[in-house]
């Protein structure tokens, strides 16, 4: 078993290797071993459509049970094509919040609504995610962030007021997971409770009381930091409780 093991995932190797050798070039040549937005060569329109090359190649959503539309691959296979999207020169992934953190989190808690509007962009890369989790006060300590939701019970509504800071790829992500409390600090036991997780869109929040202001430094310009003024969400875009 153990040989034969070896020799599916041997053969698993040498398709991803092939794959890469023989669509990362031409127009794709640029991004070659580029890391990321700021990084010589990484231009986010062309990552974008490299994504969608790799959904197209069957290389999104490896991961995902095949009633979401991925490939359900075993552990050890989705492990060989990260070794070797790397030493192919791979350049960094600009769906990876959608793919890897917002899916399976809607997998697991997401409504079948949430699901069926919402997976499909992100495994055919045409849908991109940021995350706004940090703040001023709470970086790695999320669960002192300040940033507030309350639900208006006239519309219905979840009604944002705060500030994230760090943001990346804003500019160039079309949704973005957002955490708030939900529950006051002072009315939970703990400060990890009482938060909640909701889905923004991002064309319609800065229309809506979302403003973005660019973080301008030395090692790149794509973080900034946001601001929420009775931002609106819909009740649909909680995810979970």
């Amino acid at each position: 078993m153990k040989m034969q093991e070896s020799e599916i995932n041997e053969a698993f190797r040498a398709e991803v290797r092939e794959w890469m050798a023989q669509h990362l070039t031409g127009r794709f040549a640029p991004l070659k071993h580029a890391s990321g937005l700021g990084a010589e060569g990484y231009d986010a329109q062309l990552a974008k459509e490299w994504e969608q090359e790799l959904a197209k190649g069957g290389w999104t959503g490896l991961g995902w049970e095949t009633r979401y539309g991925g490939r359900n691959v075993p552990l050890a296979q989705q492990v060989i094509f990260h070794e070797e999207y790397v030493r192919c020169g791979g350049p960094g992934r600009i769906g990876h919040i959608g793919e890897t953190l917002l899916a399976p989190t809607l997998m697991a808690f997401g409504t079948p609504e949430q699901k069926q509007r919402f997976l499909p962009g992100i495994l055919a890369g045409t849908d991109y995610w940021a995350q706004g989790y940090s703040e001023p006060g709470a970086g790695s300590d999320l669960a002192g962030i300040r940033t507030k939701a309350y639900r208006d019970a006239a519309t219905g509504e979840w009604v944002i007021n705060g500030q994230k800071v760090w943001i990346s790829r804003i500019q160039h992500s079309d949704f973005m997971i957002l955490l708030a409390r939900t529950t006051p600090l002072a009315e939970v036991k703990k400060k990890s409770e009482g938060m909640s997780i909701f889905m923004v869109d991002l064309r319609e929040a800065e229309k809506k009381g979302m403003t973005v202001r660019p973080i301008l430094n030395m090692v790149n310009h794509e973080t900034n930091e946001l601001f929420f003024e009775d931002l609106e969400i819909p009740e649909e875009n909680l995810i979970g409780e």
